[in-house]
C-alpha cells in the first residue's frame, strides 16, 4: 500500500498541481466521495487508504447522497479554493491514484455506486492521462 505521501505525490504529478494543491483537492475529492457513497463502503475505502487520508474518506452518514458529477466537481471545487476545471483534473487524478492503491476489486466497489456519467473521472481501464499545468 501507498503512503499518504506517495498517494499525494502521485495526485501532483497526475494532475500537473502544486504539493498543496494535490493535498487540498486529494482532501475534497475523498470526503465528497464519502457524502456520495453509502457509509459502509466509505469505511471500507477508508480503511484501505493510508492512514493520514482516512479521516477525509469517513461517512457522515450511512444513506449516500444522490448528486451528479457536475456537483461533485462543484463540491471539491469549493472545498479545494480550485477553479472547476483544476478540480475536475485532480478529481481524475485522485481517482487514478485510488484505483492503483485499492486494487480491481477495492476500485470496483466504490465506483459500482456512481452513475455512469462519473466515467469521465473513474475510467475503470484506462491509463493515466498526464494533464499539463
Amino acid at each position: 500500500m501507498v503512503n499518504d505521501n506517495d498517494f499525494l505525490a502521485l495526485v501532483a504529478t497526475r494532475s500537473g498541481m502544486s504539493s498543496e494543491q494535490a493535498t487540498a483537492v486529494t482532501q475534497a475529492t475523498l470526503t465528497t466521495l464519502a457524502e456520495r457513497i453509502d457509509g459502509g463502503e466509505a469505511r471500507d475505502l477508508a480503511g484501505q487508504l493510508p492512514a493520514g487520508l482516512r479521516a477525509y474518506a469517513s461517512a457522515s452518514s450511512e444513506t449516500a447522497e444522490r448528486f451528479g458529477l457536475d456537483v461533485f466537481v462543484d463540491r471539491v471545487s469549493g472545498r479545494a479554493n480550485l477553479d472547476l476545471e483544476r478540480s475536475r483534473d485532480g478529481v481524475t487524478a485522485v481517482f487514478d491514484v485510488l484505483r492503483d492503491a485499492l486494487g480491481p476489486t477495492g476500485y470496483e466497489q466504490v465506483v459500482t455506486q456512481l452513475p455512469a456519467e462519473y466515467g469521465d473521472v473513474v475510467d475503470q481501464t484506462a491509463p493515466f492521462v498526464r494533464r499539463q499545468a
